[in-house]
Formats: C-alpha cells, structure tokens, sequence
C-alpha cells in the first residue's frame, strides 16, 4: 500500500487498498437455515424471561420492611386517631393546614426516619412511641402510642410505596 505524500499530508489509502482481509463470504441459504435453528430458541428464551416478570416477586428489602404482628389495616384507622395528619400529608387523606412534618407518603421505601435513624421496622416502632429517645432534638411529639399501636402503624407507614 503506497502513499502519496500531498504537501506535509499523506493521501489516506481508499477503501479498495485496506490491509483488512475480506471476510469469507456466506451464502444467504446457509445463513437463513442457521438463523431459522436459533430462532425456536429465542423465542422459547424470551417467552421464559417475560414469565419471570409476571406476578409479585419479592423485593430485596421485604424482609426488612415486614413488620411482625403487624395490621396496616388498622394502623391506617389509628393514622386519624392519633391525628397524624395534623403535622404530616397522609396519602389519600387531606393535607395539613400548615405541615409540619414530612409527607408520609412513599414512608416504606424511605432509607431513615427524620433524616438520621434507619428506617426498620423495630426503629420506626420505637420512634412512634418516643421519638426523643432515638432523636433528642425531634420536633415530633410524644403522643403516648401504645406497643401494639406502634406495631400497627409501623405496619401501615412501612407499606406505603
């Protein structure tokens, strides 16, 4: 492969001179029937793959999330009871006049509690019942929120996604 030198820039070989060796040619007959045998097993590969998309697989975090004992159901009644959201927006309930808490929505997937406690289901139960024993300086109060309560609304706050 010769270049010509044009001034101080060498002319680039054309595409007919490349050093690259040709491939060996495939016949489109060849080709088809060995495309046509992968194609059962494509098929079969996809069909395995959206299966194992279809329906509820646990998620990595579950086991840290479940809250044993726990009744969402009715940690979502005493949501109301304990007034809750006069300080925090509670999904699908009405909004405070002035929060003053963080929303509670997406509460499940949130790494801490107030920023600085991880977010598990024996802190968070903790927290209900006293929130200035894990955060001194919280602002959130203690409502006086019984174990079994707290278990409930931890339940509840834990399932919200």
């Amino acid at each position: 492969m010769k270049r010509r030198a044009i001034g101080r820039l060498a002319a680039r070989p054309s595409r007919c001179e490349s050093s690259v060796p040709a491939r060996p040619s495939v016949s489109h007959a060849s080709h088809a029937s060995h495309a046509s045998r992968r194609w059962p097993l494509a098929a079969a590969l996809l069909g395995v793959v959206l299966a194992a998309g279809c329906g509820d697989a646990p998620r990595p975090d579950d086991p840290f999330r479940e809250v044993a004992g726990g009744r969402p159901e009715r940690g979502l009644a005493l949501i109301g009871h304990y007034q809750c959201g006069s300080c925090h927006v509670v999904p699908g309930g009405l909004a405070p006049v002035r929060p003053v808490g963080p929303s509670l929505a997406g509460f499940g997937r949130r790494s801490y509690i107030a920023g600085q406690v991880p977010n598990l289901p024996v802190n968070l139960q903790r927290w209900l019942q006293s929130p200035a024993s894990l955060l001194p300086q919280a602002t959130m109060p203690d409502l006086g929120v019984s174990a079994e309560d707290a278990r409930d609304l931890a339940a509840y706050l834990m399932s919200l996604e």
